[in-house]
């Protein structure tokens, strides 16, 4: 079950302490730490706003993951989309996997399995991985940029395993209407 994963280089720096994958300072935090501060916080300023609020910071940083790998790695179009499913898968998350995606529609479909926050929440009976909404929209958006395409998108979840009868999340992306953009 417990093996490394070479295929995510993991590098910690013997002087500072810093951990370090694909060019980025990461913090290894366990996972009910990290829960139980979004817990609060949502506690705090409401499920609605915090979801707004971590829709734009997540979507600012799924752009910018975007177009540095894409760059580092030679990747384009659905590649970049696809290597980013797999790192998110890798980091704990939950896996992320693509069951539809279309660069000229600007639409994506993708299946949430074993959702870190469903593991540490449980049946709650709503939609909890609303933090991964904005990655969706912003990974798309960069992509299409580097196209050269000016369409947009929004994602929102749909579905998610922390609600009853459910044993999957899911999140979809569609472009954002030009009566809706203003």
């Amino acid at each position: 079950m417990t093996k490394m994963a070479p295929e995510l280089p993991i590098e910690v720096d013997s002087e500072t302490g810093v951990w370090t994958t694909d060019a980025l300072p990461m913090l290894y935090v366990p996972r009910h730490f990290f829960i139980n501060n979004h817990v609060a916080v949502e506690e705090a300023l409401g499920a609605e706003k915090y979801a707004e609020i971590l829709y734009h910071a997540g979507y600012k940083s799924a752009w910018h993951w975007c177009e540095k790998e894409a760059e580092l790695h030679g990747l384009e179009g659905e590649a970049v989309f696809e290597h980013y499913m797999k790192r998110l898968s890798q980091r704990g998350w939950g896996k992320f996997i693509t069951e539809e995606i279309d660069l000229d529609a600007g639409t994506v479909r993708v299946r949430l399995e074993h959702s870190a926050f469903v593991y540490q929440l449980g049946k709650v009976g709503r939609k909890v991985e609303y933090m991964f909404t904005g990655w969706f929209a912003g990974a798309m958006d960069q992509i299409l940029s580097a196209r050269g395409s000016s369409l947009r998108t929004v994602a929102e979840q749909t579905q998610s395993a922390a609600e009853e009868g459910y044993d999957v999340g899911y999140f979809i992306t569609k472009p954002i209407s030009s009566h809706s953009q203003g």
